[in-house]
Parts: C-alpha cells; structure tokens; sequence
C-alpha cells in the first residue's frame, strides 16, 4: 500500500496532548487528517448526535459532537478516503472487557470497525497516588510517546499484513512512562475480566467508583499473564484483537426456551 490515509480521532478533545502525540507520529508513516471533538467527550461510549456543528481546524476538522460522531462525519463526508481509524492517544489506559462500551476511544474505533474500515484505539496508562484527582492530572505530550510509537508501528505494519483480515480493530494501550531507555515490548493479549465497579449511598448521594484502578497501582489485581492489564502493570504495550459487533454463540437451550413461547 501506499502512503496510508489516517483519519485521526479521540474522546479528550482535540486540543489534548495526547492527541497531537498520536498525530504527530502518524504523520510519520501516512497522510493523517484529524476529525476529533471540539471539546472533551471521555467515556460517552457509542452516544451519537443527529446534527453537529463543523470546524476547520489546522490538522484537519474539529466536530462540536462525540467520538462516534466524528468516525460517521469522517467516513461518509469529509475525508471518506480513508484507509485506518485512529483514536487516540487518550489519557488513561482502557483495560478490561467492561470499558469497551464505557471508552469514548475504543468507541469511535468500533464505530469504524461497521463501515468496514480498520481501526485502532489508544491509550497511555497515567497512574495517580492517593492523594491526586485524576481529572487534575495533565501529562505532557512527550508522557505519550510510547503509545504514539507503537501506534505508528502498528499502522505501517498491520495493513498490508493481513490482521485486519482476522480482526476488525485493535485495542492498543502503553505502560506508564518512565526513564528506561528501551521502549516497552509490545505483546498480544486478551480483555481482563476483572470488574470492581461498587456504589455507596449516603441517603443522598449515589458514589460509584471504579476500584479497578486503585488496584492496578498497588499491584494488586489478579489478570493472569496472557490479559491486557496484566501486560501494562508488567511494563508492556497491550495489544487486544477484538471484533465487531461482540461474538454470539448460539446454543440449543436458548432455542428450546424461545420455541415454547406463546
């Protein structure tokens, strides 16, 4: 193939470090043309609009609407010759099987994956201490490179290879970053199960947190090696083969119970 056509997408807006991060390396290997949220749309999951508003935007366009919105604006209107879907690189790992509805990221990826166009989603694990809001937290756009490279290398590598004949989108997230000269090994893995989503109510006031994350950073999960949080807490970049819609198996016991209804 030739240059690749990269339309480039995320859910933190695109003003986001991350996302130039992830532009800037793409622009390495192929022709990208960003088509991103005017502001931040995290984990809006699939949600669309019916009508947003368009900019122009110096890397390509920005869309007054979600990640979802911006994969069907791109695809079927303004840059509908693309060979990849690209979105990212969002801050915060998106690990497990529960966050690929919840993930704005791995959203726009799946919305792509329908129109038959392969796609990527990406993102740059950034753990907190105790006493820090994540929301508050604003790594650097150098804090994603390791994301943004291997994102890179999985364009210039995957689409004359066959993978998106087996899959239809990768999910692909990078260690924390630190000072080791070497960059992450990258390995294929599957969604952790692992799910620690607990509520509280005070009377009031619903609290609902995911524990999931305060478990990652004490070292404390139990994903057995072969799952994509087990692969970052080791220090590697996760790289998930998913498909889309989800897989159905049909079975004869779900077709004796629907045959006995009247």
């Amino acid at each position: 193939m030739s240059e690749p056509r990269i339309l480039v997408t995320n859910d933190d807006g695109i003003e986001s470090p991350g996302f130039r991060a992830l532009y800037d390396a793409l622009d390495e290997v192929g022709d990208p043309i960003a088509v991103a949220p005017y502001s931040n749309q995290s984990a809006v999951g699939r949600a669309r609009s019916f009508e947003a508003t368009v900019h122009e935007y110096e890397l390509g366009y920005t869309v007054e609407g979600t990640p979802v919105d911006c994969v069907i604006a791109g695809i079927e209107a303004l840059c509908p010759d693309v060979d990849i879907v690209v979105a990212g690189c969002n801050k915060g790992a998106n690990l497990g099987a529960y966050v690929m509805g919840r993930s704005g990221t791995v959203s726009a990826a799946v919305e792509a994956a329908f129109f038959d166009v392969p796609a990527m989603a990406v993102s740059q694990y950034v753990p907190t201490a105790d006493d820090e809001d994540f929301e508050n937290i604003a790594p650097p756009k150098e804090a994603y490179a390791d994301a943004a490279d291997a994102a890179a290398y999985l364009v210039e590598e995957s689409l004359d290879s066959g993978v998106f004949e087996q899959v239809d989108y990768l999910n692909v997230n990078a260690p924390a970053p630190d000072d080791a000269p070497e960059r992450p090994p990258m390995v294929v893995t599957d969604p952790s199960p692992l799910y620690a989503m607990t509520a509280d109510f005070d009377g009031d006031t619903i609290r609902l947190e995911d524990r999931v994350w305060q478990r990652m950073q004490n070292g404390d999960i139990p994903d057995e090696n072969g799952t994509d949080r087990r692969a970052v807490v080791d220090g590697q970049i996760s790289v998930s083969p998913l498909t889309a819609p989800h897989t159905v198996e049909r079975h004869d016991r779900l077709d004796d119970v629907a045959a006995t209804y009247r």
